[in-house]
């Protein structure tokens, strides 16, 4: 009898639990959301974060609270949100690092195929290839074809290892066989500013960030790392049109939530997303960062996600790319 009181009791409990965990699912939102930007408030990232979880908190009716957590390439944002807990209320806005560490430092803190799931892509980052004005080449394979007579003597201006630009640059770098001295910088204008005074020889830039500095004539651009030519610079080849396809990349920012959030709460975070890529002013401010991300089903960016995985950590361990 006591066997059969003990089954009944568990039997009850778990009733009691699955029911518990059903009303969370379909609570959901009913306290803040917290955003992690493993980045520094007001930078890029930032930004783009706020402005789709802000809008998607107005749709939803809850309060976001937004937390930059800089430092260690974004490793220790990324990792306070691989151990988060699963429940939907914990998101992570970031770029191509969450995928590439991992494969950069041994204790990154978390296997983003296993740890991840994608819910969103926030915008898609284009680049350029810039020089200096005074740079004799005035195409990329006359830049190529220098760096390639005079091993060692010109410079690349990397804004972060493993970033997005610094994994577009190797791409490009294993595709032409080219080696420059790689000169590490705490971000993209920095950069950008040695290259404007001739300290720097050849960068690679967000195209948002660059366009004005083109057309002011600041520096020279010599290809777009995108499938067809930009309409603000149509005299501007493609990287495929100046030769070298391979080395193609238009990164992302995305949206992520642990992978064992429940399917029902991830289901409405991406509805939610979703209506608010859609949402004018929230595309307005995500184009001055790049393009906006548009709505895309959640199978269509998990292989989104496992396919740069595969192709950004194979740059990684063919670059021989280590931290800074």
């Amino acid at each position: 009898m006591n066997g059969l009181k003990t089954l009944g009791l568990a039997a009850g409990i778990a009733a009691l639990l699955l029911g518990s965990g059903a009303r969370a699912e379909s609570d959901f939102p009913n306290r803040p959301i917290h955003v992690i930007v493993p980045y520094p408030a007001g930078g890029i990232v930032d930004i783009v974060a706020r402005a789709i979880s802000e809008q998607v908190g107005r749709d939803l009716k809850v309060p976001v609270v937004m937390d930059d957590r800089p430092g260690a390439n974004s490793n220790i944002g990324t990792a306070l949100a691989a151990r988060s807990a699963a429940d939907g209320y914990t998101w992570l806005v970031t770029g191509p690092a969450v995928l590439v560490n991992p494969a950069l430092y041994a204790d990154a803190g978390w296997d983003a195929m296993k740890d991840f799931k994608c819910v969103g892509v926030a915008v898609w980052n284009q680049s350029v290839a810039l020089v200096d004005p005074a740079m004799p080449a005035k195409t990329l394979a006359e830049f190529i074809a220098l760096a390639k007579s005079k091993p060692g003597e010109f410079n690349f201006g990397n804004p972060g290892t493993g970033s997005s630009i610094d994994l577009t640059a190797q791409k490009l770098f294993q595709a032409a066989d080219i080696k420059l001295a790689n000169i590490g910088y705490k971000g993209q204008p920095p950069a950008l500013v040695d290259l404007m005074t001739d300290r720097m020889h050849f960068e690679i830039v967000s195209l948002a960030l660059a366009l004005p500095h083109i057309k002011d004539g600041k520096v020279k651009p010599l290809a777009v790392f995108t499938e067809k030519r930009v309409a603000d610079l149509p005299d501007v080849p493609t990287i495929a049109e100046a030769g070298y396809p391979g080395a193609s990349y238009v990164s992302w920012y995305g949206i992520y939530v642990p992978s064992a959030t429940p399917q029902p709460i991830v289901d409405k975070i991406h509805d939610g997303i979703n209506k608010a890529l859609q949402n004018p002013d929230v595309q307005r401010t995500l184009s001055v960062a790049d393009i906006p991300g548009a709505p895309m089903p959640l199978a269509d960016l998990a292989s989104l996600m496992t396919a740069d995985y595969g192709k950004l950590t194979k740059v990684v361990k063919d670059s021989g790319m280590k931290p800074q």
